[in-house]
């Protein structure tokens, strides 16, 4: 089974190698066929605490790392404003 990647944007530095990433997808809405935004958030492991809030990355998913972090960082696909 392959593993998921999610894309996404910082929005917190959660304690010592952790981060939040927001996730942002659009889906139609089944009755008034309007686009609509659905946000959900994920605890990512930054093993060498490369990232920062505003930054655009990529991760991976992995086996659990606590009760709810299992993605792993992969790359940082765009540096944030500073």
């Amino acid at each position: 089974m392959p593993k998921r990647q999610i894309t996404g944007t910082v929005i917190k530095k959660a304690g010592d190698k952790t981060a939040t990433v927001l996730v942002e997808r659009r889906v139609l809405h089944p009755r008034y066929h309007k686009t609509v935004k659905r946000f959900k958030k994920y605890l990512i492991h930054d093993e060498k605490n490369d990232i920062n809030v505003g930054d655009t990355v990529s991760a991976v998913e992995c086996r659990p790392l606590s009760k709810t972090k299992s993605f792993r960082l992969l790359e940082i696909v765009k540096r944030g404003e500073v």
